[in-house]
């Protein structure tokens, strides 16, 4: 388990703290492609309650956020049918980056460069406190999944594959 280090501030923690939202720090030792089984296994956290952020886009290019649970994947076509859209598939890794402004293996939700909508699997709601990226490779944040609601208007899903 990594030591606790100081983060500076990203703009995820920088959006959270304008809205006064309670949020916890956690970093590990970034692995390439480790995605959140690695941080989970680095924080000692529950893999499940360790989301991920992904950036894809519908039929038209137009991006939006899925927020899932790091050891399951996203059907994307139960997302595009719950979410009224003909087609959603990942965006590339230069895309996703310019649309989130974040890394790839460092993309949160918050603080995007773009407005996009919300999409979180409906479970992630009903934990007490996920683990979601911070803003940077290594940087997780505890915070409670309703903020994602809250603050970025999330819309729930059911579209984990197992």
């Amino acid at each position: 388990m990594s030591k606790a280090r100081h983060v500076s501030e990203t703009p995820a923690t920088q959006l959270l703290k304008k809205n006064k939202v309670d949020y916890t720090e956690h970093t590990y030792d970034y692995v390439d492609h480790g995605g959140a089984g690695e941080a989970a296994r680095q924080l000692g956290l529950d893999p499940h309650a360790v989301v991920k952020t992904l950036i894809m886009e519908d039929e038209a290019a137009r991006p939006l956020v899925v927020v899932m649970h790091g050891d399951r994947e996203v059907s994307t076509k139960n997302l595009a049918r719950q979410a009224g859209l003909k087609k959603v598939a990942p965006c590339h890794p230069e895309v996703a980056q310019r649309h989130s402004g974040y890394q790839v293996g460092g993309t949160s939700p918050f603080g995007t460069r773009k407005r996009m909508p919300v999409w979180v699997e409906a479970q992630v709601l009903e934990y007490p406190v996920v683990y979601i990226n911070g803003g940077r490779r290594g940087y997780l944040i505890g915070i409670d999944p309703k903020v994602l609601v809250s603050l970025l208007g999330a819309k729930s899903v059911s579209v984990a594959l197992e």
